[in-house]
């Protein structure tokens, strides 16, 4: 009589990163569904993990607070952002290298739509969420600064290109995102993005570290400092106008 084949043993789904970023989008889900339905202060940890399926411990393991339940993977995609940008060919343009790394946290966030669009919804309308968001956008806008700065070391005014460029590719994302989650996921963000990211790069090219000396002595210089929450088209058609009337 032969004996029964032992059952290979299954593997948790936590186990793989498949199964983590499954357990945490259903963390996600659950958690914004209830801040939907009852509020985000009455909304608590336990409440969380049981319309989750899983345990107190198991919530805890995916995410320090509620606050955090919103905003799953960011930590990772950080990290994959700072490793792209040290694996890139240092003899690349860098606004290419920082054009196709947006591109990737843009999909990261395509690939979760209905956690993204139910994230915009909760941090228009908790102000705690939202002063969250905008400091997870800070932390990509030092990633890609301290990246720039490294590739403008050594030029005339090159810690200021690069917290400009910086600044100013993360607006193009930003804008684009907006845009596609405000459509409710309809709009092509990928080409948007693209589209963005070439005034981005027409913007920024050719004028940066011009010899003073090449400005005609009749010539006024104007140099606008803007920090606002209106996004870059809007700021340079402003400027444009500005220009205009004092030529």
């Amino acid at each position: 009589m032969s004996e029964a084949a032992t059952p290979a043993p299954r593997t948790r789904s936590g186990r793989t990163p498949h199964g983590r970023r499954r357990v945490r989008s259903s963390l996600a889900l659950a958690a914004m569904g209830l801040f939907g339905e009852q509020g985000f202060e009455a909304t608590t940890v336990d409440q969380i993990a049981e319309a989750a399926g899983v345990g107190r411990r198991t919530f805890f393991r995916y995410f320090r607070s509620k606050e955090d339940v919103v905003f799953p993977g960011h930590d990772e995609r950080l990290a994959e952002v700072v490793e792209l940008l040290a694996a890139a060919d240092p003899a690349a343009d860098p606004l290419a290298v920082l054009g196709r790394t947006a591109e990737v946290v843009l999909e990261m966030y395509l690939a979760e739509p209905e956690v993204s669009l139910k994230r915009f919804e909760l941090t228009r309308a908790v102000s705690a969420l939202r002063d969250k968001e905008i400091a997870s956008i800070d932390r990509y806008q030092r990633v890609f600064a301290r990246y720039l700065r490294g590739r403008y070391a050594g030029e005339p005014g090159g810690d200021l290109r690069a917290a400009v460029v910086a600044s100013a590719v993360v607006a193009a994302h930003n804008h684009v995102l907006r845009q596609w989650l405000k459509s409710g996921g309809e709009l092509e963000a990928k080409a948007l993005l693209r589209e963005a990211l070439q005034q981005v790069t027409v913007a920024m090219s050719g004028q940066w570290g011009r010899d003073d000396s090449a400005v005609d002595a009749g010539e006024s210089v104007v140099v606008g400092v803007v920090r606002t929450a209106a996004p870059a088209g809007v700021v340079l058609k402003h400027l444009e106008e500005a220009l205009r009337d004092i030529r």
